[in-house]
Order: structure tokens, then sequence, then C-alpha cells
């Protein structure tokens, strides 16, 4: 018995040391998306990144994992408009900023499912909803009638992550959809939009970049944001319960301003970092009391940690 309750101990610390790795991931993915677009625009940055993803993804397309084809192609295109969102939102505003409001997505998905299904949110959920909207109030300095365009990007984008989560319960209520070929398919249909996109627009896309930080910052995204998370997710669901993943994925905007004030030198005003803290407590206040699932991604970022992933 001592022992199966070390192993059982060992397991859940391994768990949450994976699934807190994921959140300083995540949380770094906006400060590293912000120096490869110094590089490259948006829609070519895009198409590189979801590119390869779907490339390195697209053996788990065999077999059962087809049957992530039909709910994956409408997810994906719901996704393509997340990351045009998030990307050129990232591109105008803080990192920290970004962190701190693409997390409102935990807040929004209950309201997004109240115009669905109508299923009305708990009393709760409204509290934590006005909470965040304070911290928005305030992380945006007060001024939140006139949002920067980054911010409101941002927003719109935590949004449409707060879609991508009802549809994908929706989509893949009662199939057992592979999270792996669900990603590649999500992938491929970012990549795509996006490289047809930019090649549409007047001069096409430049020639790729040549600079290696460039190339260090999208690998970095593809291999650690997107396919080490989704295995740790993956890996931790099995070991830990739904509302410790909550918990501890919530950190990611924590880290995310974080490492944007060590890495970029951005500072937060005292009163940006309490309407930062506020957007967490009113996250965490969603995961911890409603009926919301930790929001994962194929980017590593968007769908729930209950059906399966996505991508951040």
């Amino acid at each position: 018995m001592h022992d199966w309750r070390g192993v059982t101990q060992r397991n859940l610390w391994l768990a949450d040391a994976m699934l807190l790795m994921v959140a300083i991931i995540w949380g770094s993915s906006y400060a590293v998306a912000k120096q490869a677009l110094w590089f490259y625009p948006v829609l070519g940055f895009l198409a590189i990144r979801f590119g390869l993803t779907f490339i390195l993804l697209l053996p788990q397309l065999r077999g059962e994992g087809r049957r992530a084809i039909r709910p994956g192609l409408p997810l994906g295109l719901v996704m393509l408009g997340i990351f045009l969102c998030e990307t050129w939102g990232v591109m105008l505003t803080s990192a920290s900023n970004a962190a701190f409001l693409i997390s409102l997505c935990v807040v929004f998905t209950p309201f997004v499912e109240w115009a669905m299904v109508r299923q009305r949110p708990s009393n709760l959920l409204f509290v934590a909803c006005a909470l965040s909207l304070v911290g928005v109030w305030l992380l945006t300095g007060g001024m939140a009638i006139s949002l920067n365009p980054g911010d409101g990007l941002m927003l719109a984008a935590a949004v449409l992550r707060a879609v991508l989560v009802c549809l994908t319960r929706r989509l893949t209520a009662d199939q057992q959809v592979p999270p792996l070929a669900l990603t590649a398919v999500q992938s491929g249909v970012v990549a795509s939009g996006c490289l047809l996109l930019g090649l549409s627009l007047p001069g096409g896309l430049p020639t790729l970049p040549q600079s290696p930080a460039f190339w260090a910052a999208t690998l970095y995204l593809v291999a650690f944001a997107t396919l080490f998370a989704l295995y740790a997710q993956n890996l931790a669901l099995g070991r830990t319960s739904a509302t410790r993943v909550s918990l501890l994925m919530g950190s990611e905007p924590l880290f995310g301003a974080i490492i944007a004030g060590l890495w970029l030198g951005e500072r937060l005003t005292l009163p940006e970092w309490s309407g930062g803290l506020l957007i967490m407590l009113a996250t965490l206040g969603a995961l911890r009391f409603g009926d919301v699932a930790a929001p994962v991604v194929g980017d590593g970022k968007a769908q729930t940690a209950h059906p399966g992933a996505s991508v951040n």
C-alpha cells in the first residue's frame, strides 16, 4: 500500500510539473511570436508555423485519425480567425496585455454556450465576468471605451476561442476523435488559409526570412507550444484531476507578463498589474467554480482539457 501511494504521489507531481511547464511555455509564446513578427509578416509567419505543424502531424490522419477530418475543417476555420486576430493583436499591443486578455476566453465560454444551447451560467460566473471587465478596464489604462487595436483584436480572439471550445464540444460529442489528428486538420486549414490570403495580396508574400532568430522562434512554437504541450496535457490528464489542470494552466498569463518583462523589457504599471491579476482571479474562479474546462491548444491553445486538445 505504501509503495502504491508513493507511485501515485510521484505521478501527481510529474503531471503537475509538466502542466506548469506548459503554462510557462504558453506564457512565453506571446513574446516569442512578437519577436518572429519583427522578421516576417503575420500571414507568412502563420502559414509557415502551421504548415510545419501539419506536416509533422500528417501521419496522425491514418486509420482512426480520419475521424478528425469532418469536425476539424469547420473548427480549423474558427481557429484561422483566432490566430489572425491573436497574431495581429500581439503585434499591435504588448505581450503582457496579450497574455492576460486572451485568458478571458475561459470567462466568455459559459456565455457563448448560453447563446448556443440556452444553458444559463451560474451567478458566480456573472461575478467573474464583472471582475474581468474591471480588470480589462485597468489593464488598458482605464480607457476601455477606446481600446487600442491590438487589445481589441486580443478580445476578439478570446471570444473566438470561447466559440471554438463550444463548437469542439458539440462537433466531437460521442466521438473518439484523436487530439493529434484534430490538431493536424486544424493546422492544415490555418496554414492553407493564411497562404491563400498572403498570396492574394498585392505583391504576395516576401521571400522566406534568413534570420536564425525567426526560425528559432517558429520552431520553438511548433515543437514546444504545440507538440510538447499537447503531449504533456494528454499525459497529465490521466494522472491528475481536471480541477488541478485548470488551476495550473490558469497561471499562463502571469508567466506571460513576467517573461515579456524579462525578455522584451515591457513594464506594467501598478493599475495594469492590478487589472491583469483581476483577470487571472476571474479566470481561476470560472475554472474552479463554473462548468468550464481548461483551455487547451493545438497551438497548444483552444479546445478543452476534457474532450481533447488543440493548438496555441
